[in-house]
């Protein structure tokens, strides 16, 4: 991994978009709308768009990545610029079926917004290699202070070479 700009580190953009936790839903669609309804408006150019576009991608396949974990996202940049995008990440209150590979439920959820392709396949590529740590794993399943998460990501981002 690189070290990452200040700008686009996951712990940046998700300080941006928050960290929400005994988010409702029985269905990835109630899920996703759950979290979106929690975000604050000024971040989201368009709530129903956002919407939208996140279960348009979610028909074409699935975005759970396993171990309880799943990435909604739009197929195509929605943040007009830098200062727009953002990650969020929701704990689930209960489980919900996401059709993972590995079988099991999604109770995490990190959704992303950038400005760019560029910008989106860093952070998916970002959130993908923290959800291959164990210490990573951990956390979330702690669900502990989202001071406590976003500073395990900022620091763990600085010792990138």
């Amino acid at each position: 991994m690189k070290k990452s700009e200040p700008h686009n580190g996951l712990g940046a953009l998700l300080e941006k978009g928050g960290i929400y936790y005994r988010l409702k839903g029985n269905t990835p669609k109630e899920a996703v709308n759950a979290l979106i309804a929690e975000i604050p408006f000024q971040q989201i150019p368009s709530p129903e768009n956002l919407l939208n576009a996140v279960l348009e991608r979610e028909a074409l396949m699935a975005t759970s990545i396993g171990k309880g974990i799943a990435l909604p996202h739009p197929r195509n940049p929605l943040a007009a610029g830098l200062a727009e995008q953002f990650v969020a990440l929701a704990f689930l209150e209960k489980p919900v079926d996401w059709k993972a590979l590995d079988g099991k439920p999604v109770d995490s959820l990190f959704l992303i917004v950038a400005a760019s392709a560029k910008l989106h396949l860093e952070s998916l590529s970002k959130i993908t290699f923290f959800c291959q740590q164990d210490a990573f794993l951990d956390l979330l399943k702690r669900r502990p202070p989202s001071e406590e998460i976003i500073s395990f990501i900022t620091e763990t981002e600085q010792n990138w070479a």
